[in-house]
């Protein structure tokens, strides 16, 4: 059967920009700026919009802030794109707007992918930012630390806007099935678990699931007046298999820990497996990195503290650049992580001392450590032989740090992997001297 087109007799926009929320309370996610009593929430409801940029991956909603703010603020709202605007239209602008606050009006100037405007550009905008002629509103997938001038920077408040979880983009699936500017007005029924399907394939970005989900639609098969939306059509739709693969489930955790296991057996094969299980069954690689973050700290710390640094230089990568681009950034750690040399002193070191630390709460600090900061805490005793390390021969000073009852107590023990085979070497060095300088 012939199915009739949504479009006939016009030419309708995407679903994403028929969806494009109204108003605030029509948004989906950013509930840590935009929830009941949060700071953006309330600067928007309250009309006291000041200069700012949005930071986050794509289709988290950073153009769709501006627009609510656009129809909720009492100024005038102007658009600008990177790619598409220069010095000249800027400038224009900006006159425009010099000429409207002498009247009494404000002027938003909303800058999409603002990263891609060049210092000349990013210039044209300080001086009427600074004098109030405008209020800037910035939309950047990349870290504003590097990509704005820090001028411009320094004058704009910075909201992080976090993907979209998964619940979220199921509601958002859900509003536009049910949603008159959507497909309320179809029948559509989904296969078991094809809903959950486009989720994961969005990855968090709420303009890919609703573009895969128009996808879906307009290629469905027509049955008894009903759209059925199969499991086939949405993998033809994204070019992908669905894994499997349950990211609350079971199997979510199996892999997690088949890929921490298989690093701290030093075995990057193995390691690599496991992370493309998961990335390409759509598990968010955020989840991942943190994961490698904590590995690094856990089983191998101080035997190569660069560990660290690469694993939270890769969680920044693909908090910013995001799926597919940043699979071999997670490759990379994952790796590293796992050719590492081994220790978990650390680890031990903390399980130990919070055992001690919730045993004996009620411990008092030595005195000696303590800070004088009024004179009855110095008649008191706080402070009195404290000696500062800097000013010793040694840079380390004979004093008791830990509570009495604690004070023989041992909770690092460095390994001899690595680095940290060093590291064992001073703190022995160190332990010898404090030891001659009781005898």
């Amino acid at each position: 059967m012939k199915q009739s087109s949504l479009f006939e007799g016009k030419i309708q926009e995407p679903l994403a920009a028929r969806l494009r929320p109204r108003n605030i309370d029509e948004v989906i996610g950013q509930s840590h700026l935009i929830g009941k009593g949060k700071i953006l929430r309330r600067i928007i409801e309250n009309d006291e919009v000041s200069s700012m940029i949005f930071w986050g991956p794509p289709g988290v909603g950073k153009t769709t802030l501006a627009n609510v703010i656009a129809r909720q603020t009492h100024a005038r709202f102007v658009e600008f794109s990177a790619v598409t605007s220069g010095i000249k239209e800027i400038r224009e602008v900006m006159k425009q707007a010099d000429t409207a606050r002498e009247l009494g009006e404000k002027t938003i100037v909303f800058v999409d992918e603002i990263h891609r405007f060049n210092k000349a550009q990013q210039d044209a905008f300080l001086p009427y930012v600074e004098k109030g002629s405008i209020i800037l509103i910035g939309a950047t997938t990349e870290n504003p630390s590097f990509e704005v001038n820090g001028a411009l920077l320094s004058r704009c408040k910075v909201f992080v806007l976090h993907a979209l979880s998964e619940e979220e983009l199921l509601q958002l699936i859900d509003r536009a099935v049910k949603d008159e500017r959507g497909f309320g007005s179809q029948q559509i029924v989904f296969e078991e678990g094809v809903k959950e399907a486009i989720a994961l394939f969005g990855n968090g970005d709420a303009r890919a699931v609703l573009s895969t989900l128009e996808m879906a639609v307009l290629n469905a098969e027509e049955k008894d007046g009903t759209l059925l939306i199969s499991k086939d059509l949405v993998e033809q739709c994204v070019s992908r298999k669905t894994l499997l693969y349950d990211k609350k489930g079971e199997e979510h955790y199996n892999l997690i820990s088949a890929l921490h296991k298989s690093m701290r057996n030093s075995d990057p094969d193995a390691a690599v497996y496991w992370l493309a299980r998961m990335l390409e069954a759509g598990e968010d690689p955020l989840y991942v990195a943190r994961r490698v973050i904590r590995f690094a700290a856990e089983d191998i710390g101080l035997a190569d503290p660069r560990a660290l640094q690469i694993a939270e230089n890769a969680f920044q990568a693909c908090s910013q650049i995001g799926m597919p681009e940043c699979n071999v950034i997670l490759t990379e750690a994952v790796v590293y992580n796992s050719l590492a040399p081994k220790s978990n002193a650390l680890y031990i070191a903390y399980e130990e001392a919070k055992k001690d630390a919730l045993q004996q709460l009620a411990e008092p600090v030595p005195l000696t450590i303590r800070n004088a900061v009024t004179s009855l805490m110095k008649e008191e005793g706080y402070g009195k032989g404290y000696i500062y390390a800097h000013d010793t021969k040694e840079k380390v000073a004979d004093m008791q740090c830990l509570p009495d009852s604690l004070k023989d107590r041992e909770y690092y023990r460095p390994g001899h992997q690595g680095l940290e085979e060093k590291y064992a070497e001073r703190l022995q060095r160190i332990k010898d001297w404090k030891k001659a300088q009781k005898h």
